[in-house]
């Protein structure tokens, strides 16, 4: 079984993606940014990854799952030198459920107002 998440963002059908795709037990959720509509959520990396962590955990509800299933994080950052403002706020929901992660510098996002990027994994066993 294959369960389509949408976010109903307008480019999913030209791109080609969905919000999360679950099969089986896995769910996978796309790079999540702080965009919700034409604005941007957070004027600084603490706060948009707060707001991406919010609209990942919407996705994951969407598909039978919780935070408490990640298993692994990647998060993209335009400023590495503002990792401690990202780790925190990723220590902040993920401090008890601890998934294994990393963070790398990109040179940008396709919005220079975003900041951070986030996708997740999580594994909903029964």
């Amino acid at each position: 079984m294959r369960q389509l998440i949408s976010s109903g963002a307008p480019w999913e059908a030209s791109v080609g993606y969905s919000r999360a795709v679950r099969v089986g037990n896995v769910v996978e959720v796309a790079g999540t940014t702080a965009q919700d509509g034409d604005s941007i959520s957070g004027a600084d990396e603490y706060a948009q990854t707060k707001r991406i962590l919010e609209k990942i955990a919407e996705a994951l509800h969407q598909a039978g799952a919780s935070l408490e299933h990640v298993v692994r994080t990647r998060i993209f950052v335009t400023d590495i030198s503002k990792w401690e403002a990202v780790g925190r706020a990723h220590g902040e929901v993920f401090s008890q459920i601890r998934p294994v992660t990393a963070m790398v510098q990109v040179a940008a996002l396709i919005d220079p107002r975003m900041l951070v990027e986030i996708e997740a994994t999580a594994i909903k066993t029964p």
